[in-house]
């Protein structure tokens, strides 16, 4: 495989390794070793009850973590492929992001994250790193899923210096102002791609935003046009499909073009010297400010609207009344993440047991708990 990749890609055999020691895999390189692993982890499965913007039970139609891990994976592989970089390790990335999501989207991180507040706090990309170094049990050599550094340095988009600081060489480039590769660079956009243009999708499939309001977006205004033009009388679900292929088709096309302009305008030769060079992979400006807009919208009129506020209301209180409980009395947690409450490292040591549960459940089966504990009726999901 690696005759095909560019000299500035990370190549398989060239990685920085494990940080516990394993044989070569026979048959597939270290980064689908790692893709592997990521699929077959009980974290992976969860991802299909967590929700991206709708509660997981109000749709079976709408997006969650897992076809969103699924749609950046495609989007990746696609622009890897063409700027010759691992589409292996790409993959790998996308399928792993967002491991560490809580339930209830971002709504259940900043209420996890204010309950973890006097603990050191609460941040998906540190807890997909936790889950994938720590917390899957599937080996018996080693806690966690024992990933290749450069599938965990793509993980891990975000960090603070504090914590950077207790991460050790997965932290060093955060702390020394470096770019992780250019794999990972390319994984963090095509988040952006799938989630903006899934988000359009769905919001509009719930009435909660419509097609004329989108109008104003001059992204979505004139990739409609192309597609009345090309296709008279067209409207509905097809009109809003032919719309969103036409602004991922452009946004990825504007991505490779722009990126593959400053990559031959830096020309590293190796992994390691892109590190030490400004961010490469990003889209012209036009597009980006375009991609900023569209994003204003969406929060806005999707993420703001009341009644998606008023699930994330309950998702909050979900979360708080969750933690608060299990903290007060930590026999109603399961037998595995109990532990003694007897000084303040062993609460420190509790409350982080406390956020990985709840972290880890999926959106139904924290209304689940949060009825089992605060009601006298059976929930009914």
């Amino acid at each position: 495989m690696s005759f095909l990749l560019a000299p500035f890609a990370v190549h398989p055999d060239t990685s920085r390794g494990r940080i516990h020691s394993e044989p070569a895999p026979a048959g597939r390189t270290e980064f689908q070793r790692d893709r592997d692993r990521i699929i077959h982890c009980s974290a992976f499965r969860r991802l299909e009850y967590k929700t991206q913007v709708f509660v997981n039970h109000e749709g079976d139609l709408f997006r969650t973590r897992l076809t969103h891990s699924i749609e950046v994976a495609q989007i990746g592989r696609s622009i890897a492929r063409t700027l010759k970089l691992n589409e292996d390790l790409v993959e790998a990335i996308a399928l792993a992001h967002d491991l560490g999501h809580t339930p209830f989207g971002h709504a259940g991180q900043d209420a996890l994250n204010s309950c973890m507040r006097e603990f050191g706090g609460f941040e998906h990309n540190l807890q997909s790193l936790r889950i994938v170094d720590c917390l899957e049990e599937r080996y018996a050599d080693f806690n966690g899923l024992n990933l290749c550094f450069e599938t965990r340095e793509g993980i891990l988009k975000h960090c603070s210096a504090s914590n950077a600081e207790m991460l050790g060489e997965i932290g060093e480039r955060f702390l020394q102002k470096k770019r992780p590769s250019l794999e990972a660079q390319l994984t963090n956009l095509a988040d952006e791609i799938a989630y903006n243009n899934h988000d359009i999708d769905d919001g509009i499939r719930s009435g909660l935003i419509t097609d004329c309001q989108l109008r104003t977006v001059p992204l979505y205004e004139r990739h409609r046009r192309i597609v009345e033009q090309m296709y008279p009388g067209l409207y509905g679900k097809r009109m809003v499909s032919e719309t969103i292929r036409r602004i991922i088709h452009t946004l990825i096309t504007d991505l490779i073009r722009t990126s593959s302009e400053k990559i031959q305008q830096y020309n590293p030769q190796h992994v390691d010297e892109v590190r030490d060079l400004p961010t490469l992979v990003g889209f012209s400006d036009q597009i980006s400010s375009e991609a900023t807009e569209l994003k204003q919208f969406l929060f806005k009129n999707l993420y703001r609207h009341y009644q998606v506020s008023r699930m994330m209301r309950k998702a909050r209180i979900i979360i708080e009344e969750l933690f608060d409980a299990f903290m007060q009395d930590s026999s109603l947690l399961p037998a595995d993440y109990q532990l003694s409450l007897s000084n303040s490292n062993g609460r420190d040591r509790q409350a982080r047991r406390i956020s990985d549960y709840i972290a880890g459940m999926t959106d139904r089966y924290a209304i689940r708990e949060h009825c089992r504990i605060f009601s006298l009726h059976e929930p009914l999901i």
